[in-house]
C-alpha cells in the first residue's frame, strides 16, 4: 500500500473551520485513499469534520498530511491545491 506524506500551510484567515473541513471531506469522497492531518500532536482523518475542527488549526500553522491508499498520490494533490488555493476564501 502506498504511504505518502507532505506538508501544507493553512492560508485561509479563518483557519480550518467546519466549511474548509466540508470542502475537504467532499474533495476526498472521489478518491479510494484515507488522509490524515496532524498539527502537533493532534491527528485527525480527513473524513471527519469533526475531528478535523479539533486540530484547531489556524492561518498560518503547518498541518502535515498523510495519505495511505490506491489512490493516495492523486488525493494528497488534490488536497495540497486546496489548501494552496485557501480553500477558495478570501485571505
Amino acid at each position: 500500500m502506498t504511504t505518502l506524506h507532505t506538508d501544507v500551510c493553512v492560508r485561509n484567515r479563518l483557519g480550518l473551520h467546519a466549511r474548509a473541513a466540508m470542502k475537504l471531506v467532499e474533495l476526498l469522497q472521489a478518491y479510494d485513499a484515507t488522509i490524515e492531518l496532524q498539527s502537533g500532536d493532534k491527528r485527525a482523518t480527513a473524513d471527519s469534520v469533526m475531528a478535523m475542527l479539533m486540530l484547531e488549526s489556524a492561518q498560518g500553522q503547518t498541518i502535515t498530511l498523510t495519505a495511505t491508499g490506491p489512490q493516495a498520490e492523486p488525493a494528497l494533490n488534490a488536497v495540497k491545491a486546496l489548501f494552496d488555493a485557501g480553500f477558495d476564501e478570501e485571505s
